[in-house]
């Protein structure tokens, strides 16, 4: 996902004045992580939100039985912690690691609120990030009631896939099964045994920590019901 010129590639600064941008931007924090590095953790002070500039980030919970579920991931462009410059005070929702080597702009809430006031579509960029948000969640959730988890796997495989900006042939996605397990609400060995399945018939190609689509059309008919 990419913003408009002047946005600084952000897409929630798309709409923005170029000039307060730059400001914005430059009262920015540049931080690195590297793969598998916590951003912060659920229950944490929530006072920034982080601009991806390169890598891609994972979206945790962690639920009542223990289970980590992914509930999204961010690349270039996105932000995460979005939910801090309109609550201000209150603690993290959820954990965010960077599944690759990493790069954010760390902006405070104090700078964005600026921005808002002096930019008010800044509050529209915001609504529509958040409705996004909710969606996608919404999405999940009625896969998780109603969706058989071979399904599951192959449509978050497609999502995991468009995470990593390629849905097309010999795209490599480099998530763990584990990792598509949480973001598929099921079992390692569910997701092992469908992927396996999709490379006996010649849709993916598996590797150590990565899964290659090779036929994305075909994964994509039986990740939607059709077996043909």
């Amino acid at each position: 996902m990419s913003g408009a010129p002047g946005s600084g590639g952000f897409a929630l600064l798309a709409d923005a004045d170029p000039e307060e941008v730059a400001r914005l931007l430059q009262s920015g924090r540049r931080r690195t992580f590297t793969a598998g590095e916590v951003v912060f953790h659920a229950g944490d002070p929530a006072d920034t939100i982080h601009l991806v500039r390169s890598g891609r980030f994972a979206v945790r919970i962690t639920t009542e039985f223990g289970d980590v579920a992914t509930l999204n991931v961010v690349g270039p462009g996105d932000a995460f912690g979005e939910l801090a410059l309109l609550t201000p005070g209150a603690p993290r929702s959820a954990t965010v690691a960077a599944l690759e080597r990493g790069e954010t702009l760390s902006v405070h809430q104090h700078d964005f609120a600026r921005l808002r006031k002096e930019r008010p579509q800044t509050n529209d960029l915001l609504i529509e990030l958040l409705a996004t948000r909710v969606r996608r969640l919404s999405e999940q959730l009625v896969d998780a009631l109603y969706v058989p988890a071979e399904t599951r796997v192959r449509r978050r495989l497609l999502d995991a896939a468009a995470a990593f900006g390629n849905v097309e042939r010999n795209a490599t996605i480099p998530l763990t099964q584990d990792e598509l397990a949480s973001m598929a609400g099921t079992s390692r060995a569910t997701v092992n045994k469908v992927l396996r399945d999709e490379q006996g018939l010649g849709a993916v190609q598996l590797g150590r920590g990565k899964t290659t689509i090779i036929d994305p059309d075909a994964l994509r008919r039986r990740a939607h019901g059709l077996f043909t």
